[in-house]
């Protein structure tokens, strides 16, 4: 039988050769000595399990926060114990979400999550990541308020991960490419995980992934309305990257696309001059990562 550190030779040996890549399996990231405590900030790392896809009729059954610490600079210093609990929902889980999620109704036979424990959890956060925050911050704006007070970054969408040579962005992608595996389908190991992915350095711009994130979130962007614009051009407003609201949920039943603060004028001046063709007045709404990903932009 190999011994632990004759495998580790092992790895290093095959690394090495441009013939062989190694994937590790994601270990407890030791804490950073020698930091002062009172240059970090403390990040949340949030993933639920859900029901389905709707906020408003699915229900969360599985719901993980990691806290850790990060300096100014954005190295991740320490990584705190997770909350992880289930919940069973009012109505059976269904086989097509056991299967991706890994989780029975005999998991969560009579267990709950206590809101005021995740309000008195999630307080103290300075800011609040998911890896697909439009999906995770509706449901848990919908179970406790203290989400809505806090602002959110997306670790799948506000990174150009394209840009640093990666070809797709879902979380286990994102770690086999960073050279290791975890354990899937549970909502506490996929924190773990994008922990570890923001806590490396790009490999491009050589900063960590953390940085990137936090400096595109704490940019405003706005969402712009194309209301009432002409159908003839529905086609290429699709291409352009507008996307149809045509949902009862208080806003315009039209195009929209989001931008960044500096492309805001150059966008309104296309829709004038290549959509309307007359001096229409174009909707606008600026947004900040206080209302970013929830359902009220």
């Amino acid at each position: 039988m190999i011994d632990a550190p004759n495998l580790e030779e092992l790895a290093a040996a095959l690394e090495v050769s441009s013939d062989y890549r190694v994937l590790r399996r994601l270990r407890p990231r030791e804490p950073v000595e020698g930091y002062d405590a009172t240059e970090t900030r403390l990040g949340l790392m949030v993933d639920v399990e859900t029901t389905g896809l709707d906020p408003d009729l699915d229900e969360i059954i599985e719901l993980a926060m990691v806290p850790f610490r990060y300096a100014l600079d954005g190295m991740i210093v320490e990584v705190q114990e997770p909350f992880d609990r289930l919940r069973e929902p009012t109505k059976p889980i269904s086989p097509e979400i056991t299967t991706l999620t890994g989780i029975s109704d005999a998991m969560v036979a009579g267990k709950s999550i206590d809101p005021e424990e995740v309000a008195a959890f999630a307080a103290p956060a300075a800011v609040v990541i998911a890896h697909n925050a439009a999906f995770d911050r509706r449901f848990l704006e919908r179970f406790s308020p203290v989400f809505s007070t806090k602002p959110w970054a997306c670790s799948m969408s506000e990174i150009d991960w394209a840009a640093e040579g990666f070809e797709g962005t879902k979380l286990s992608y994102l770690a086999m490419a960073l050279g290791f595996f975890y354990d899937r389908h549970r909502a506490a190991n996929d924190c773990l995980a994008a922990i570890e992915i923001l806590a490396r350095e790009l490999p491009r711009t050589h900063v960590p992934a953390l940085v990137r994130l936090l400096d595109r979130a704490r940019l405003p962007t706005w969402r712009i309305w194309a209301e009432n614009s002409p159908f003839e051009f529905k086609d290429l407003l699709k291409t352009r990257g507008y996307r149809w609201n045509g949902e009862g949920n208080g806003k315009p039943r039209s195009w929209y696309f989001d931008v960044a603060d500096a492309e805001k004028d150059a966008e309104i001046s296309y829709l004038l001059r290549e959509i309307y063709r007359y001096e229409a007045d174009i909707r606008t709404v600026r947004v900040t990562a206080y209302d970013r990903f929830s359902s009220r932009v």
